[in-house]
């Protein structure tokens, strides 16, 4: 019995003392705990300001940002709040009585609670590293997007060839379609128009398209295939992507897949596209070809093969008419007008190209011409001779002294790829011309023009990738016959042909350009003798690791060298003997670590190592006296840069530095003496136009210049973080070269009178990001003078709690004027964006405003005294905050009109938002909105009364996610008259998902008739019951789940589907041309004589 009570007495012991152990514990450990905290909440900040500069460069490059990524920085920004609370009251407890008497009680509960605060944190940390922040955007690209407005003309040939696809895309045994004809016949717009009418009649839901060419790059293809169907491929192995893109095809639903210039047979499974008839019969998917060889259709097992023949000579003339103009109806020109249309042979390109280049000759010109091309000889160019005489016509037609050479650049390049202007620059610059640009940025302006005409003359094509332009296969075909046709001018073009070795010829003597870019070339020969070669092009080469030594021993003449992205490990010795060479391109070459030798090239004038891995800039860099640009952009590996190098290239024009040296004048990395150059040796290059650089802290620039730089456009980041300087990067592409943007993480106050004389007063783009010293915007527009700023970025500066404090600084003048975009981002203490009264004409020009990631912003977004100044407003996107209502009306006059030119309103993720408008309806003045998105305002009862429901006559698209409490869109009339019927004439597109309470559109009886409507998506709405919309559209609709409604067209055009979660009921149903067909548990009040009538 003693032994039992004690055991007992022991295990109790142990229990209390464990209990005792753990407050003590904690005390013991309180600094221990507390240090650890913030250690971790150090940690925690870094990864999240890491991922709000990714999540804000995202959303510049037009990205949706993922929900978990939001939900973190909820959480993060929450836990961090806390945290700092926490910190206060250690604060507190530490002087409490001098220290001498600590709270015991707080100091333990304080102890415990920064334990598992720290747990917390570390798992935030875990949880943030994310590989990608956004989505990619919701609505995809469609085949619309690549038909530039007329390029279609339905001529008899035409419209028999697309009526034979639309048939065969109708046919369920056909699985593969294939049209034919000769290049320039017009197959590829035809098919574009093709795919444009079946998305557009309901036919396939996705439309996708890629170019196959005469050498396949399968990487290529798949990329052009997952774009337009919003997949991103991450996968590095061809076979991956490949099947990433198979299971997006089979997942998706109905899906035509436009194949484009096909040569021969190819394995669709190495792509990624379902190759089976099984496997295109499950999704519902077909695959629509074009070649010019009709057997390409017999090895691809086309099921339908339809050609395209050339044009009837009615057609004909009536296409070179429209091009021509109506000089082809008068006597004078009419019958050689007939002659030259003969000539064309009936091919579509043929005759825009010959009647483009005539448009504006006189008769004896247009005769001549004519005269050229009865006597033109064919080509061996299998059926193109016609063409070939056409564009050599054409092309002899040409104006200006660097259009002809510009044009035969772009030849150079793969087919169908995107051609860049400014390598158009690069090169052309090299080769000598735009002799009349006085600098660099006038050649660019000069090359442009040349782009223009030549589009003009239909020889280039508009492309989607901005900055860029396109040469048609056939162009190119005949550019590079006409280039190497001539006496003086040969041209070795074989890029993008998949070329493993140096091609072999008996002499290369004559050639004056090489092309082999974008092959997989491992080895360069010895020996080559090229006395004659101005233009080598060697880029995309990657597994090229060796340059022989005497490789460029007899390239004399050589002007152009662009080798970016070999892996070579040095530069051979005798590169140094290009005595004559203008442009050297080595982007990506991130094997080569030392460049000294380029001092040898003392005519270079163009130096591109964007991306390279070089250290230290050396010496010899300053004798390249000739050299007018110079891009390092995102060489972040630079450490040093001896003083006098930069200073000594006297005739630099532009200088790229972004994403790389950003220590001017700080000493160098591991040395007790010696300094990095100076940022003054930038301000004392005379002919310095184009500065893009990135300054560590604003200390580096000198107080005083000697004189004041004449910079026309410039990107200056000036941070002490890498990653934010990257953003200068993203900040910057080609079409902003000619901006003038600043990101600073200091205020304007802290820089040189001088700097803010030359770039601050003149900026038109201002990034404050992680500003130190920042609370009120408008000291800063009056230190700047910023009169003519644009755009306005403020991200992550917490010392803001009013953006614009006109209470404590009164500005006596209007403030920011022209400013037209304007975005504030993760301010955690931002309470309002304005107090007090602007002067009128403040922020009169501003048209987008975006606000996110500001949790202290409650009350009203715009009060009165904003909206009056906002009467340009034609974007607004809030997201991120506990925003309880948007528009605030108090103090406004009946008279007066706010808001009126909104065209577009986005609300995301407003946990606590009630209201959208604040005040009396009738000043909701919306009749220019167009687009309404509401996700994820969990409180919403309802979108908006029905007096402003009213107002939006132009509404067009109205998307309506996740909103938990939202019971109806359109609220009860605001008088409790009875409202019949209420009309969204423009509504095109509704969608409604995940609205789990939502019970009507409208709270009462009317019909909502929206005639125009083309799109709808009903998702997730098991309340739903009360719908009854007129339709009159062409266009698809779409459903999900087994429970839906059909609704078909009396032709058979249109398949229109509602898709419920649950079975609902429907009553009133009001359906104009339409007969019924449901599959419902039950449908209420539905007129019967009207589908006896119709079926």
């Amino acid at each position: 019995m003693a032994l039992e009570i004690a055991s007992f007495v022991i295990c109790v012991g142990d229990r209390l003392w464990s209990s005792a152990t753990g407050p003590v514990r904690h005390l013991v450990n309180y600094r221990r705990n507390i240090k650890n905290l913030n250690d971790e909440v150090e940690k925690l900040e870094i990864i999240r300001s890491d991922n709000r500069l990714s999540v804000s460069a995202a959303q510049m490059n037009g990205e949706e940002i993922k929900g978990e990524v939001q939900m973190w920085l909820n959480k993060s920004d929450a836990v961090l709040r806390g945290i700092e609370r926490l910190n206060g009251e250690v604060d507190m407890n530490r002087t409490c009585f001098g220290g001498c008497c600590p709270d015991w009680i707080s100091r333990y509960k304080l102890s415990k609670q920064a334990k598992k605060d720290a747990h917390t944190v570390r798992e935030l940390q875990g949880k943030g590293r994310f590989e990608r922040v956004s989505l990619l955007g919701r609505r995809q690209l469609g085949i619309e997007s690549t038909l530039s407005l007329g390029d279609f003309q339905a001529f008899e040939s035409t419209k028999r060839a697309m009526d034979e696809v639309m048939v065969a895309l109708k046919e369920d045994q056909v699985n593969i379609i294939g049209v034919y004809g000769m290049g320039g016949v017009g197959k590829t717009t035809m098919v574009k128009q093709v795919g444009a009418n079946a998305h557009r009649d309901g036919l396939f839901q996705h439309v996708a398209m890629a170019v196959i060419s005469q050498n396949p790059d399968l990487r290529k293809i798949q990329a052009q295939i997952a774009d337009m169907l919003n997949l991103k491929l991450e996968e590095e192995s061809e076979a991956g992507r490949a099947a990433r893109l198979r299971e997006r095809i089979m997942r998706g639903k109905s899906v035509l897949i436009i194949l484009d210039d096909i040569w021969r047979r190819i394995d669709l499974s190495e792509i990624g596209i379902p190759s089976t008839g099984s496997d295109l019969d499950a999704c519902k998917s077909k695959i629509l070809l074009t070649t010019r060889l009709e057997n390409v259709c017999h090895v691809m097992e086309s099921q339908a093969k339809v050609p395209l023949n050339i044009l009837s000579e009615q057609d004909s003339w009536t296409l070179f008419g429209r091009k021509a103009g109506s000089v082809v109806d008068s006597p004078d020109f009419h019958n050689v007008a007939q002659k030259i249309v003969k000539e064309c042979g009936g091919l579509p390109i043929a005759l825009v190209v010959v009647a483009r280049a005539l448009g504006d000759k006189d008769l004896d010109e247009w005769k001549e011409a004519a005269r050229q091309l009865e006597m033109s000889k064919p080509t061996n160019l299998d059926d193109d001779g016609g063409v070939f005489k056409c564009i050599k016509l054409s092309y002899d037609y040409l104006k200006g002294d660097s259009t002809k050479p510009c044009f035969l650049i772009c030849c150079l390049f793969p087919e169908d790829t995107d051609i860049s202007i400014e390598d158009l620059v690069k090169y052309g610059l090299g080769q000598g011309l735009f002799q009349e640009a006085n600098t660099i940025e006038e050649a660019r302006g000069r090359a442009r023009s040349v782009v223009k005409y030549l589009k003009a003359c239909s020889l280039l094509l508009d492309s989607t990738e901005e900055g860029c332009v396109k040469m048609h296969d056939v162009v190119r075909d005949m550019a590079i016959l006409l280039a190497s046709s001539g006496d003086d001018n040969a041209f070795m073009v074989q890029s993008g042909s998949a070329l493993k070795e140096w091609p072999t010829k008996d002499s290369y003597e004559a050639y004056t350009a090489i092309s082999l870019m974008s092959n997989e070339i491992e080895e360069l020969p010895d020996g080559l003798v090229c006395p004659k070669l101005q233009t080598l092009l060697l880029q995309n080469n990657n597994d090229i690791q060796e340059i022989p030594d005497d490789f460029f021993g007899s390239f004399h003449s050589l002007r152009v060298l662009d080798l970016n992205g070999a892996d070579i490990p040095s530069l051979p010795p005798s590169l140094g003997l290009l005595r004559s060479l203008r442009t050297l391109c080595l982007d990506c070459c991130q094997s080569i670590t030392d460049i000294s030798i380029l001092g040898k090239l003392e005519k270079l004038e163009i130096l591109s190592l964007r991306e390279s891995y070089i250290e230290d800039l050396p010496e010899e860099l300053g004798q390249l006296a000739n050299l007018r640009m110079l891009d390092f952009t995102m060489s972040n590996n630079i450490k040093s840069i001896p003083p006098k190098v930069i200073s000594s290239l006297s005739r630099l024009e532009e200088i790229y530095m972004q994403g790389s040296f950003a220590d001017w004048g700080l000493p160098l990395e591991g040395t007790s003496s010696g300094a990095n150059a100076g940022f003054d040796e930038l301000t004392c290059l005379h002919h310095l136009n184009i500065l893009k650089v990135d300054i560590s802290d604003a200390e580096c620039m000198p107080k005083t210049v000697r004189f004041d730089p004449n910079w026309v456009n410039f990107d200056i980041c000036i941070s002490r973080k890498l990653f934010t300087r990257f953003m200068n990067v993203h900040l910057s592409r080609v079409t902003a070269a000619r901006s003038r943007a600043l990101i600073l993480d200091a205020t304007i106050n802290t820089l040189p009178d001088w700097f803010n004389k030359v770039a601050t007063d003149r900026t038109e783009k201002l990034y404050y990001i992680e500003c130190r010293g920042l609370d009120n915007i408008l000291v800063e527009y009056d230190q700047g003078i910023l009169n003519g700023l644009k755009i306005l970025l403020v991200q992550s500066c917490h010392q803001i709690v009013h953006l614009m404090d006109a209470v404590t600084y009164v500005p006596n003048r209007p403030v920011f004027p022209s400013l037209e975009e304007l975005r504030v981002h993760n301010l955690d203490y931002l309470k309002e964006i304005c107090i007090g009264q602007l002067p009128p004409g403040s922020l009169g020009n501003m048209k987008f405003l975006q606000v996110e990631q500001c949790n202290e912003l409650v009350n009203g977004l715009l009060p009165a005294n904003l909206l009056r100044r906002l009467e340009s407003l034609e974007v607004l996107e809030v997201s991120g905050s506990y925003l309880e209502d948007i528009f605030r009306t108090e103090g406004l006059r009946e008279v007066e009109v706010v808001v009126g030119k909104l065209r577009e309103l986005k609300l995301d993720n407003l946990p606590e938002l009630k209201k959208i408008w604040n005040g009396p309806t009738q000043l909701a003045i919306f009749h220019n909105l167009k687009i309404l998105t509401v996700i994820k305002c969990k409180k919403l009862r309802n979108l908006f009364a029905y007096s402003v429901a009213q107002s939006l006559r132009r509404l067009e698209e109205l998307w309506i996610e996740y909103c938990n409490g939202l019971e109806g869109v359109i609220g009860m009339h605001e008088g409790g008259d009875v409202v019949e019927r209420i009309i969204f004439q423009n509504l095109k597109n509704l969608s409604l998902q995940n609205l789990p309470v939502l019970r009507s559109f409208y709270e009462g009886d009317a019909r909502i008739e929206c005639p125009s409507l083309e799109q709808l998506h009903v998702q997730d709405c098991p309340k739903f019951r009360n719908y009854t919309p007129y339709f009159h559209s062409r266009n698809q609709f779409e459903v999900n789940n087994e429970q839906h409604l059909l609704l078909l067209r009396k032709r058979y055009d249109l398949v229109i589907m509602l898709d419920f979660s649950f079975p609902p009921k429907f009553s009133n149903f009001f359906f104009s041309s339409y007969f019924l067909l449901f599959f419902c548990h039950k449908v209420v009040g539905t007129e019967t004589t009207f589908l006896e009538e119709n079926l």
